[in-house]
């Protein structure tokens, strides 16, 4: 080899040993990893803090109305729908729903001949009043008109009960929810199921509830009810009673629970869960559950201060299933991120890319 081509060698050599020596640690000087990351700003919420349960909810009024005679069956016609009462139909108090007719059981209880007996003995008894002021009878006689008039009220509204056994009147507002089928003129017997009716404008649920909340759980604390199949529509509810003692077997305490189901949307026998809000905190610092990390047994977030990422941790208080209360390690309008926070140490550079 000679003495031209030795110095080529040469200088490839070390120009090599160059590139490979330096361009490594001078690509580690000029790059420095940013972070994307989403930020929101820290500001005054409320949050609730609840216990939910479970369970069927049930009227909170019923009636299975009976035949209280035998006689000829009529259903009468709904004012609503100018329709007779059908299945599903609304009721009001004091509505007569159908009639069993008897003509010789109606003739038997003489209502106008007690009527009739009634007026009389009501005339005579204030004319013995009148007569025994001025000293015409003695207190014997006008006493005598009196029980007569008492005896003939009584019979009066005896007739008026007896009358009242023909119809099946509504005892409450409510919604026919069985009404077996007789065709008008049918002769039936006594004691036969006519019409049941139920009102769940309000409904009841009877929860059962581990005994440590015992004595979180109080009468008229709300309570937001959800069926599963209709998720997007909650309805309010309250706790009305509490029982006082635990189930030694079930180690639970029982709570009745009264919804409001104005618009029926909720009926009898669905099952649906039920939120008890236990306490409750305005214009606190609220934010998501799912962004605090645990890091060496506290609880942190990060914030973003002049392009770098600051390890907060935090004091929390109340909590839910996806939100937390900050009593401490935040403030108002804190650039909180929310987003790309997996992967941040405590001044790791960040851009925001909202």
């Amino acid at each position: 080899m000679n003495t031209k081509t030795k110095y080529r060698t040469a200088g490839f050599c070390a120009g090599l040993l160059m590139f490979l020596g330096c361009g490594p640690q001078q690509s580690g000087l000029d790059s420095e990893i940013v972070v994307p990351v989403s930020v929101v700003e820290v500001k005054p919420g409320s949050i609730e803090a609840f216990t939910s349960t479970t369970g069927t909810v049930y009227p909170l009024q019923e009636a299975t109305l009976k035949s209280e005679i035998a006689g000829d069956y009529f259903l009468s016609i709904n004012p609503e729908t100018k329709a007779p009462f059908a299945l599903g139909g609304a009721v009001k108090k004091g509505q007569t729903l159908l009639t069993v007719r008897d003509q010789e059981f109606e003739n038997g209880i003489k209502l106008n001949s007690q009527k009739l007996d009634l007026d009389i003995s009501k005339q005579e008894y204030e004319k013995q009043q009148s007569l025994y002021e001025k000293g015409g009878v003695t207190l014997l006689e006008m006493k005598n008109a009196e029980l007569a008039y008492v005896n003939a009220q009584y019979n009066y509204e005896n007739a008026l009960i007896q009358l009242a056994k023909t119809k099946i009147i509504a005892p409450f507002d409510g919604v026919i929810v069985d009404l077996p089928h007789y065709t008008d003129g049918t002769r039936i017997s006594s004691g036969l199921d006519m019409v049941t009716v139920m009102n769940f404008f309000e409904l009841y649920l009877e929860a059962n509830l581990p005994a440590r909340l015992l004595n979180e759980i109080r009468i008229d604390q709300p309570v937001r009810v959800i069926n599963y199949s209709l998720p997007e529509d909650t309805l309010s509810g309250r706790i009305t009673q509490v029982a006082p003692a635990i189930d030694p077997d079930t180690r639970t305490f029982a709570a009745k629970v009264i919804v409001s189901n104005p618009d029926q949307r909720l009926r009898p026998g669905m099952y649906v869960k039920a939120d008890i809000i236990t306490s409750r905190s305005d214009s606190a610092i609220v934010i998501p559950r799912d962004i605090i990390l645990s890091r060496q047994g506290a609880s942190t977030v990060y914030t973003v201060e002049r392009g770098t990422a600051r390890q907060r941790t935090l004091t929390t208080g109340l909590e839910n299933l996806t939100e937390v209360e900050v009593l401490s390690g935040l403030s108002l309008n804190d650039r909180l991120i929310v987003k790309g926070f997996e992967t941040l140490q405590n001044r790791s550079r960040v851009k925001v890319v909202q």
